[in-house]
C-alpha cells in the first residue's frame, strides 16, 4: 500500500505513535509518506527505505497575523495524494487534521479521485480541545466524515461517544512499543553517576502540561525521599516546569531532582530507573507508561482514562485517584523498599508491555486499512 500519514511532528504522544507506525509499515514494505510542517521528532535523519517526508511550507505574507497552516496543508495533501498515487490517508489527531483531510478529499473529488481517510483519535483532541464549544461541531463533523475512525483505548472510545454525536463505528487499536528500541540495557555507569550511593531512581516523562500534574510528581517524590534515599529525573519541558522548579526549592530537595529537558534517547534514561510516576489528570492511553514498562520499570499512576488498560493494579504497578499523592507515595514505597518485590514488578511490567509489541499491533492497522479500501464506495451523501 501507499499510505499518507499526517501528524504533529513534536514530542507529543500522537506524533510519536504516528511516526513509529509509519516506520513499522515501511519496514514491512509499504510506501509511507509523512506530510507535516517539519520532520517528526522520531523520524531518523538516516535513510530508511520506503519512507518519505513532504514538508508543508507556509506563506509569509503581511496580511496574515497567523499563517493559515490548514490551507497550506490541504493543498499539500492534494498534491501528494495525486502525484504519489496514495491508496489511503491516515490522519492523527482530530484537530485540525481530520477536517483538513475532508477538504482535500472534496477537492480531489472534483477531479474524479477518491482518497479514503482514516482518523485516529489520541486523547486531548477529544477530552480537552474537542469539548471546547469553539471546536466541538468541527470535531464531530470531521469524525463522521472520515471513512474509518480508530481510538487508542476503550476509554477514549467511550468518551468520544459520550460527548459527541458520532454515527461512525470506532475501532480500538491500541498504541504499541517498538522493542528494538525500548528495552532495558546495561547503563550501570550512568546509573552510578546519577545515584552514586545506590539511591532509588524515580522518573517522569511528559510535555509538562497542566494535565500531567507535574507538582504531584514532586509531592510523591518528597514523600518517598523522606523514607528511602532517592533521586528524581524529570524528562521533558513545558508550561508547568517553572512551578515544579519552584516547588523543589520550597521543599529543599533540588539536590535530588534533575530537570533534563526534552530528550530523544528516553530509553537510556528509563534503563536506569526503578519507578515511573504518572499522576495525570487524564490519559487516553499512557504511552509514556508503556515505554517505561517495556524497559522493566513499574508504574505508579492515576486511574484516569485508559491507564487501567495498561497498568495492572498490584501487578505492574499501582493506580490511585487523581491527586491522591499520599496513596501514590505509599504504593511507591511498597515497591521500592524490597528488592524481591521490585524484581517481581519489573518482570510483570515487561510481560504486560509485550502484549503491546509493535509486531502484534501493526497487523491490526494493515487489516483496517485494507478493510476501508475494500469497502470504499462513492456515497452520494458524501459526494454532494
Amino acid at each position: 500500500m501507499k499510505i499518507g500519514i499526517v501528524c504533529y511532528p513534536t514530542y507529543g504522544g500522537s506524533g510519536v505513535v504516528a511516526t513509529e507506525l509509519g516506520k513499522g509499515l515501511a519496514r514491512k514494505g509499504h510506501q509511507v509518506h509523512f506530510i507535516t510542517y517539519s520532520q517528526p521528532a522520531r523520524l531518523s535523519a538516516t535513510f530508511q527505505e520506503n519512507l518519505y517526508f513532504h514538508e508543508v511550507r507556509n506563506l509569509d505574507y503581511p496580511l496574515f497575523e497567523h499563517t493559515p497552516y490548514e490551507t497550506a496543508l490541504a493543498s499539500k495533501l492534494v498534491d501528494v495524494i495525486k502525484y504519489e498515487k496514495l491508496d489511503i490517508l491516515h490522519v492523527h489527531y482530530a484537530i485540525p487534521h481530520a477536517n483538513v483531510a475532508y477538504l482535500a478529499k472534496k477537492i480531489l473529488l472534483t477531479e474524479g479521485k477518491y482518497i479514503p481517510v482514516v482518523t485516529t483519535l489520541h486523547g486531548t483532541d477529544i477530552t480537552l480541545v474537542g469539548k471546547n464549544p469553539t471546536f466541538a461541531p468541527v470535531v464531530a463533523f470531521s469524525i463522521n466524515k472520515s471513512d474509518g475512525v480508530t481510538a487508542v483505548s476503550e476509554s477514549l472510545k467511550r468518551e468520544t461517544y459520550d460527548h459527541f454525536k458520532i454515527n461512525k463505528e470506532i475501532e480500538v487499536i491500541y498504541n504499541f512499543i517498538d522493542f528494538e528500541r525500548f528495552r532495558r540495557s546495561d547503563k550501570e555507569h550512568f546509573k552510578k553517576a546519577i545515584a552514586p550511593n545506590g539511591e532509588k531512581i524515580l522518573i517522569h516523562v511528559s510535555n509538562f502540561r497542566k494535565v500531567k500534574r507535574i507538582t504531584d510528581v514532586i509531592k510523591v517524590f518528597k514523600r518517598v525521599r523522606d523514607v528511602l534515599p532517592s533521586k528524581l529525573l524529570l524528562v521533558g519541558d513545558g508550561p508547568e516546569r517553572s512551578d515544579a522548579e519552584r516547588m523543589c526549592r520550597e521543599l529543599n530537595i533540588c539536590e535530588d531532582v534533575r530537570f533534563l529537558g526534552k530528550q530523544d534517547p528516553v530509553e537510556e534514561l528509563l534503563a536506569i530507573a526503578d519507578l515511573f510516576i504518572l499522576p495525570s489528570g487524564t490519559e487516553s492511553f499512557g504511552l509514556a507508561a508503556l515505554e517505561a514498562m517495556a524497559c522493566e520499570v513499574p508504574v505508579i499512576s492515576t486511574n484516569a482514562g485508559g491507564l487501567p488498560e495498561i497498568n495492572l493494579q498490584g501487578k505492574t504497578g499501582f493506580l490511585s485517584d487523581v491527586g491522591d499523592v499520599d496513596d501514590m507515595a505509599k504504593n511507591a514505597i511498597s515497591i521500592l523498599k524490597d528488592e524481591a518485590t521490585l524484581k517481581e514488578f519489573r518482570k510483570n511490567a515487561l510481560e504486560q508491555a509485550r502484549t503491546f509489541d509493535l509486531d502484534n499491533i501493526l497487523p491490526n492497522y494493515e487489516a483496517y486499512y485494507q478493510k476501508i479500501i475494500d469497502t470504499m464506495v462513492f456515497d452520494k451523501a458524501i459526494v454532494s
